[in-house]
């Protein structure tokens, strides 16, 4: 079964990064996502607060915003980075800030899908 974008957003991350707050550091930036679609939502991952923080809505200013469709967000999260750079050269994912913190999504992505 694939991946929902809510329970991701909503219960993986956030477990993961209560138990594990030491991978937000690695990133440390704040991003906003946007995911269109039944499934979809808008998302804050502060991985720059302490403790580190994912909750539904618009939080902290964004570093990078991230738009995609719930479908696409899927594949991603169960295709890993390979699948978001296939997604972002298609035109179906949208990257809007600082390009370098987008590369570093797998970060996010890896937590979220243990």
């Amino acid at each position: 079964m694939p991946t929902s974008v809510k329970e991701f957003f909503d219960n993986r991350v956030p477990a993961e990064l209560a138990k594990n707050p030491d991978k937000a550091k690695d990133v440390a930036a704040i991003y906003l996502f946007k995911i269109s679609g039944p499934d979809g939502g808008t998302w804050t991952a502060d991985l720059k607060s302490s403790p580190p923080t994912c909750v539904a809505g618009a939080g902290a200013t964004p570093q990078c915003t991230i738009e995609a469709s719930d479908a696409d967000f899927r594949t991603m999260i169960d295709g890993g980075m390979q699948a978001a750079m296939q997604l972002f050269f298609s035109g179906k994912l949208k990257v809007q800030g600082d390009p370098n913190l987008a590369t570093k999504l797998s970060k996010l992505l890896q937590m979220g899908a243990g």
